[in-house]
């Protein structure tokens, strides 16, 4: 960072004053909290945090130090203050993939078509586009979730939460815009699986390999064994081909 754009001296000193003067508020929120999820809590929290990270920043550019906080991330939810006995509620689940092999995605969605007697003449399986509209139509989500490298796809981040309502919403209500109107003050419950959280142990597991040199050789049967499902799949795949590339024909199995 150039010295001009450095923060000054006193700019870093008012920060930490700021850290100081949220600290005192937050106390004084905690000791005159009405509830477990009183609102002054959290906002004095929030304030908290936000003064943290600013002197965080402004020490980091000025004197190439660092603090020992750990600011939360921006998804922690607000207190709950939805119905204490709902008598609805909505689920909502969001899963991310990358296409890692489109030929294995295509051949598992022709596989589907060559199955499917009704299936249209011009086969949708030849592009990615189309091989996902038929996977997605013949398979539910929780079971490509659990396939999915048999179907060439690569798990993203996915989350799920569980949101209460105080009545059930009327058929086709929110069929236009499924995703808008969530109140995350009315999340009972949120499950979060990211590669992310990932990180945070690997140092620790590489550690403990280390010291335990017992178990390498069972690391190593479940290796070769999902190398040999692999091949499987692979070979499985070839079959359903005939030597002019196109699909054999195929029972339903669903």
């Amino acid at each position: 960072m150039s010295d001009a754009a450095q923060p000054t001296a006193a700019e870093v000193r008012a920060a930490a004053e700021a850290v100081k003067t949220a600290l005192d508020r937050h106390l004084a929120a905690v000791e005159r909290r009405s509830g477990e999820e009183d609102p002054a809590v959290y906002d004095a929290f929030n304030e908290l945090a936000a003064a943290a990270e600013a002197y965080d920043e402004l020490l980091y550019d000025r004197y190439d130090e660092v603090t020992p906080f750990e600011i939360p991330g921006e998804d922690t939810l607000p207190p709950y203050t939805g119905p204490e006995e709902p008598s609805a509620l909505s689920v909502l689940i969001r899963r991310d993939y990358a296409v890692a092999e489109p030929q294995r995605l295509m051949a598992q969605a022709r596989r589907v078509e060559a199955a499917d007697e009704d299936a249209p003449g011009a086969g949708a399986s030849g592009t990615v586009h189309g091989a996902l509209g038929l996977l997605f139509g013949e398979f539910e989500p929780d079971e490509i979730a659990s396939r999915h490298k048999e179907f060439g796809l690569e798990e993203g981040d996915s989350t799920l939460w569980v949101t209460a309502a105080d009545e059930s919403a009327e058929p086709g209500e929110w069929l236009e815009a499924p995703f808008e109107e969530v109140d995350p003050e009315r999340v009972v419950c949120r499950f979060d699986v990211s590669a992310v959280f990932d990180e945070e142990f690997d140092d620790g597991d590489e550690e403990e390999e280390e010291d335990e040199g017992e178990g390498e050789d069972g690391e190593a049967d479940l290796s070769d064994l999902d190398e040999d499902l692999d091949e499987d799949l692979d070979t499985d795949l070839d079959r359903d081909l005939d030597e002019d590339g196109e699909p054999a024909r195929l029972e339903a199995d669903r």
